[in-house]
């Protein structure tokens, strides 16, 4: 079945094949969070975006391969809830910006800011830093290098707007980075995999930035 990127809880996982990644996605936990496992095709090497919730559900997306790093976005804890019990089980390394890891229930062994990198074996996610919703809220850039590139967001970004914030200053900082960091640098055939709900395209969202500018939120 073609990848549409529909899923809900309690539902099977949405695998899409890139030629170099696999990514799948689930949905898990009461607040309907999105994980995302990306597996490399060369390698065999994994690693999960946001170990939300529901860890036995996450451990069975991963299997029997393993899992090299789990990745947080962001430091709310419907991000985080299944992490602890995920990397005691898989022995997985732990990725997060510094300015939100004093919050999450594990340390971090591997710090990421803004331009860095994390390796996927043979593939490469590049991390934003998004500043807004969180102090230290990324997202996560793979470039195919055979088609489009695909963003994997956390709460920075959704069909419809940007995440949440509690401040006209934090709602300014993040629209900002949504907008010279993501729209200003890629196209508008690049995939949005937000952290709940249903994915998008920058071209989907791109005409709406005025109008998200005006009403604030």
């Amino acid at each position: 079945m073609p990848y549409t990127g529909n899923t809900h809880v309690g539902g099977p996982a949405d695998v899409r094949q890139l030629p170099e990644l696999t990514i799948s996605k689930l949905a898990v936990g009461p607040m309907d969070n999105n994980a995302y496992l990306l597996r490399c095709t060369r390698t065999g090497e994994a690693v999960l975006i946001d170990a939300a919730a529901e860890a036995d559900r996450l451990l069975d997306l991963v299997g029997g391969d393993g899992l090299a790093r789990v990745i947080t976005t962001h430091r709310h804890r419907d991000h985080w809830g299944a992490l602890a019990d995920v990397v005691g089980a898989t022995g997985a390394r732990t990725v997060a910006h510094p300015a939100d890891a004093p919050e999450l229930p594990v340390s971090t062994d591997e710090p990421v800011e803004h331009g860095d990198t994390v390796r996927v074996g043979a593939c490469t996610l590049s991390v934003i830093h998004l500043r807004g919703h969180t102090p230290g809220s990324i997202a996560l850039c793979y470039d195919d290098p055979a088609g489009h590139t695909h963003l994997f967001t956390g709460d920075s970004l959704f069909p419809g707007g940007v995440g949440k914030t509690w401040s006209d200053a934090d709602f300014r900082s993040l629209i900002t980075d949504v907008e010279t960091r993501l729209f200003d640098r890629f196209d508008d055939d690049t995939w949005v995999y937000p952290g709940h709900g249903r994915d998008t395209t920058l071209g989907a969202e791109r005409p709406s930035l005025p109008e998200w500018h005006r009403r604030g939120w």
